[in-house]
């Protein structure tokens, strides 16, 4: 029971306690009430069925007092009122008013404290229904007087109030499911929209904010949430334009040693062996540093909320086909993309490609296709690889920055940003990417963008 409570939402348990309570505190109304007006009813139908029977006792001890009197003319002429019975034992005889009741209608328990000469009242239910008996002693006559009140008239009315208080219970439950719910309304609202504010700030949008409230218990929380995203908004921006700082400054010497080492590759045959190694070397460590560094530097604009720069149709084939020959892959691989435009900027889009196709080509073995198809209003663009696949518990850590997959673990070509730069542009542009598994048995990134609909 406690567990399915819990697994609702803080809504739902607020509107059940509201209630829960409702109910509880009306039906405890209700049944104080009920036991109130029923002991009230009884005890003045007692009092007026007592008063009634000493009276009628009375009338009948002084009629048997004299001599020669007709037992049952002294019991029609008793004036009983209508629906009651009365029931006499006179000299160790049973009379009755009604012919078909006698002795048998009194109770057991009734005549033994007759026998005794002791009055009594006893409620209990016959044949007909619940009923009164008041027991009357008759010592001057040697009698015992019995009067016996019909009870249902009463058990009617107290049906009809207990129907009417748990309706009124279940009617107070609804009222206070109602208030519960609007209380929890004005409860989660606040709430809502801090979440939706959150999931907003973590979307990117750094400059949302709780809007102004004039109440005094929230108005902490909101400002203390905003005062919150504002010093988390400017932390990032001074990261993004240190990053951005840094990765500039480092052109200019990084520009000097690219044109020297390009000056000795000019004259590389002059040099020993030996040294055309490290040439190589060298070469290649420049050339993954000024990858390296472009790469943060897109970064940098992309944190910088920099995201786009003119926005063009672009033919989506011409656009693979270019990339792919650009990184030496074969045009042909390129399927179905005929007739396809996405929106965006080119160049960006040209190097979310390039970055794909290279990261087949150097952790993938080589790649084995780029298929293109529509899915509703976007385009999905597959490229495959030739490598052994991604395990399904890496396939969104390799879209981190600086996180390269177990495949790329021994090369030291990667930048370790090339795909989350594909994940950075992909949003951008509105879209996404992520990684499956292919059929060949190689990994499988598909890329989803907005169509331009011709």
């Amino acid at each position: 029971m406690n567990r399915a409570i819990a697994a609702l939402g803080l809504r739902h348990r607020i509107v059940i306690a509201f209630a829960l309570v409702a109910l509880l505190v009306s039906m405890v109304f209700a049944v104080s009430t009920y036991a109130l007006a029923r002991g009230y009813l009884l005890g003045q139908r007692e009092r007026v069925v007592q008063q009634q029977a000493l009276a009628d006792a009375g009338f009948v001890q002084r009629r048997l007092e004299t001599a020669g009197a007709d037992v049952s003319a002294v019991l029609t002429a008793a004036g009983t009122p209508a629906g009651h019975t009365v029931v006499l034992k006179w000299q160790e005889q049973w009379y009755g008013s009604a012919l078909d009741q006698g002795r048998e209608i009194v109770p057991e328990e009734m005549r033994a404290e007759g026998a005794e000469g002791r009055a009594a009242t006893q409620r209990f239910r016959s044949a007909d229904g619940p009923v009164l008996v008041v027991g009357v002693p008759l010592p001057a006559v040697g009698g015992e007087f019995y009067e016996i009140a019909p009870l249902n008239e009463l058990d009617g009315i107290l049906r009809l109030l207990s129907g009417i208080m748990i309706g009124g219970a279940f009617l107070s439950a609804l009222a206070g499911a109602a208030l519960g719910a609007w209380a929890s309304r004005s409860v989660v609202t606040p709430l809502n929209r801090v979440a939706v504010a959150a999931a907003t700030i973590a979307g990117g949008e750094l400059d949302t904010r709780l809007p102004p409230t004039e109440d005094p218990e929230l108005a902490t929380i909101v400002a203390s949430f905003n005062s919150m995203v504002e010093t988390l908004q400017q932390r990032i921006e001074r990261d993004a334009r240190l990053a951005a700082d840094v990765s500039h400054e480092l052109r200019s010497p990084l520009t000097t040693l690219v044109g020297s080492v390009d000056l000795l590759t000019a004259r590389r045959d002059e040099l020993p062996p030996r040294s055309q190694q490290l040439l190589d070397l060298i070469s290649a460590d420049l050339e993954r540093f000024r990858r390296l560094l472009d790469d943060l530097l897109e970064l940098a604009r992309s944190d910088a909320g920099l995201d786009l720069g003119s926005e063009a149709t672009v033919p989506l084939r011409d656009l693979l086909v270019y990339v792919a020959g650009e990184v030496g892959a074969d045009p042909a691989l390129v399927k179905g993309a005929e007739g396809i435009d996405v929106r965006g900027d080119k160049a960006r889009l040209g190097r979310l490609f390039r970055n794909l196709f290279e990261n087949a080509d150097r952790h993938g073995g080589g790649l084995t296709g780029v298929r293109v198809s529509r899915s509703g209003d976007d385009v999905l663009i597959e490229v495959d690889d030739a490598g052994s696949g991604i395990a399904p518990e890496e396939r969104e850590r390799v879209f981190e920055r600086f996180a390269t997959g177990a495949n790329a673990r021994g090369s030291s070509s990667g930048t370790g940003l090339g795909l989350a730069l594909v994940a950075e542009t992909a949003a951008a542009h509105g879209g996404a990417v992520w990684c499956e598994a292919s059929p060949s048995g190689g990994a499988r990134f598909v890329v989803r963008l907005p169509e331009v609909k011709r």
